[in-house]
């Protein structure tokens, strides 16, 4: 079925006028067409980035009540990577315990990192 109604528009690209023939064109070419949808996608990839980075939780509280942390508290905690952490503590600057397979390190020695 084709339609014979035509619709003074503006392109949403590039702003020029055109003639629509439908009620839902947006834009005045396939080129204009294609770089909006782009755009749009984009602007959807760093919107959804910028809702992921405020959803995540930067500090846990329940690391003020414990005594002895984990390597991913210690890194949330100190704004460090994991492997920042092993490194300290393959040198020295922080003393750490095995259990089994994991390793936790205690709490006031992480706060005696800050002390001088």
């Amino acid at each position: 079925m084709t339609s014979f109604i035509q619709i003074d528009k503006v392109c949403k690209q590039c702003g020029a006028n055109f003639i629509a023939r439908t009620v839902s064109t947006k834009c005045c070419s396939h080129e204009c067409s294609q770089r909006n949808y782009k755009k749009r996608k984009r602007e959807e990839k760093i919107q959804t980035a910028i809702e992921k980075e405020n959803n995540e939780k930067p500090y846990n509280p329940v690391v003020n009540e414990k005594e002895f942390l984990s390597i991913q508290e210690v890194c949330m905690l100190l704004g460090a990577s994991r492997w920042t952490i092993y490194r300290m503590i393959e040198c020295g600057s922080i003393s750490a315990a095995k259990i089994g397979r994991r390793t936790i390190i205690k709490k006031s020695t992480i706060e005696s990192l800050f002390k001088n």
